[in-house]
C-alpha cells in the first residue's frame, strides 16, 4: 500500500451495522484509519470537529439521507473540499445523478468490487492532495505578488517623496517641512475619522494615502526661479502671480505620472493636494477659486498642516512664530481660509501639533511618531 493512504482517515457513514463493520474492517486491513459513524447527523458533528480525508456515504438513512449530508458538507468552508463517495444499493441513473449533483465525487453500487473501491478511493485521495497543494501554491504565489506590489509601492512612494524633497530643500533649510506636514496631515485625518459623518470617507486607506501624498503639495516649486522663491523681502504682485503657478505646475507634473499609473490613489490624491492646498474656504484662494466642500478634503487638511508649519518656521521673508501665535492665527481664519470642522479638529490636536513640530524641528526621524 502507498504512503498516500497510510495516514488517510476515512469516515464511513451507514446506518446498517453489518455494512459499517465490514467497511471499517476492510479499510483498516488496507492501511487506512476508519472512522465509522451510524448516522448522517453524527457524521456532520464529527466532521466539524475533525474533518476526514474522505467519506464513504450511504444514501438511505433514517435521520438524514446521504444527499442532505453531502449538501451540508458542501456548504461548510472546512468540509467542502472533503471528497465524498456514495456507496449505495440504488443502481438507477436518477440516484447516481442526484448524488453527483449534491456534491459527491463518485458513486459506487452495492455490492461493490473491493479492488474497484480501493482504486477509486486512491484516485480521489490523490486528487484531494493535489488540490490542497495547488491551493497552497496559489496562496503562496498570491502572498509573493502582494509582497512585491508592496515593495514596488514603497519604492515608488519613496522616489516621489525624494523628488518632493529636492524641491522643498530650496526654501526650507531644515529639510523637515515635508515630514512635519505629513505627520500633521495624518493626525488631522485620524481625528477627523472619529467625527460623525466622516468615518466612511476618512478610512484607513485615506489616512495612509494622505500621509504619503501630502509631501507632494509644493512639488511645483521646482519651476519657480530662485530669485522669487528665495526673495527675502515682500513679493511684487507680478512675482506673487509666478509663485501661485506652483500649484498648477505641480498638478500638471503629477498628471503626467498618472497617465502611466492610471487609478493610482496616491498620485490622484497628490494631484488634488498640489493643485488645491492654497484654495480658501470662502472661495478667495487659488488657482481655481474653489469654495467650501468643493475643495477636495485632502487639500483642506493639508492646507492647515502646511500653514501651521509655515507659521512656525523661519523663511527668507519672515521669522518663526510661536506655537501659541500660530494657533491663534489658524483659529481666527475658521470659515474664511480654513474648513470650520477641520479648524475644530486642529484645536483638539493643538498640543499634539506642538509636540510634532518640536520633535521634528531638528533632524530626527519621523518613524517614532507613526
Amino acid at each position: 500500500m502507498t504512503d498516500l493512504k497510510d495516514k488517510a482517515v476515512i469516515m464511513v457513514v451507514d446506518d446498517d451495522k453489518v455494512s459499517l463493520d465490514f467497511l471499517s474492517s476492510f479499510l483498516e486491513t488496507h492501511g487506512y484509519i476508519p472512522r465509522p459513524v451510524p448516522s448522517g447527523k453524527l457524521a456532520i458533528m464529527a466532521a466539524k470537529r475533525e474533518p476526514p480525508d474522505l467519506v464513504l456515504l450511504d444514501v438511505n438513512m433514517p435521520d438524514m439521507n446521504g444527499y442532505e449530508v453531502c449538501a451540508v458538507f458542501q456548504s461548510h468552508e472546512e468540509l467542502k473540499h472533503v471528497p465524498i463517495i456514495f456507496v449505495s444499493g440504488y443502481r438507477d441513473s436518477d440516484h447516481v445523478l442526484k448524488g453527483l449533483q449534491s456534491g459527491s465525487v463518485d458513486y459506487i453500487y452495492k455490492p461493490f468490487n473491493t479492488s474497484e473501491l480501493l482504486a477509486r478511493m486512491e484516485v480521489h485521495l490523490k486528487i484531494k492532495r493535489l488540490q490542497k497543494e495547488l491551493r497552497f501554491m496559489n496562496d503562496f504565489l498570491e502572498d509573493m505578488v502582494k509582497e512585491k506590489i508592496r515593495e514596488l509601492k514603497d519604492a515608488y512612494e519613496a522616489t516621489i517623496f525624494a523628488m518632493a524633497k529636492l524641491a522643498e530643500y530650496r526654501d526650507d533649510d531644515t529639510g523637515k517641512h515635508l515630514e512635519r506636514v505629513r505627520a500633521f496631515s495624518r493626525a488631522l485625518a485620524e481625528e477627523l475619522a472619529r467625527q460623525p459623518g466622516y468615518e466612511r470617507e476618512v478610512n484607513k486607506d485615506f489616512i495612509r494615502t494622505i500621509y504619503h501624498a501630502s509631501p507632494l503639495h509644493d512639488v511645483g516649486k521646482v519651476a519657480i526661479p530662485d530669485k522669487i522663491l528665495l526673495k527675502p523681502g515682500k513679493l511684487t504682485p507680478e512675482e506673487f502671480e509666478v509663485v501661485k503657478t506652483h500649484t498648477i505646475r505641480g498638478a500638471q507634473t503629477l498628471e503626467e505620472v498618472a497617465k502611466k499609473h492610471a487609478g493610482n490613489e496616491f498620485i490622484e490624491m497628490g494631484i488634488e493636494i498640489a493643485r488645491h492646498h492654497h484654495e480658501r474656504w470662502d472661495g478667495t484662494g487659488y488657482p481655481d477659486g474653489l469654495e467650501g466642500e468643493n475643495i477636495p478634503l485632502s487639500a483642506r487638511i493639508v492646507a492647515i498642516a502646511d500653514v501651521y508649519d509655515a507659521l512656525r518656521s523661519r523663511r527668507p521673508y519672515k521669522e518663526p512664530f510661536t506655537h501659541e501665535k500660530a494657533v491663534e492665527i489658524i483659529m481666527s481664519e475658521k470659515g474664511t481660509h480654513f474648513d470650520p470642522v477641520l479648524v475644530e479638529v486642529f484645536w483638539k490636536l493643538r498640543d499634539r501639533f506642538k509636540k510634532i513640530y518640536e520633535y521634528l524641528r531638528d533632524n530626527k526621524s519621523v518613524t517614532l511618531l507613526k
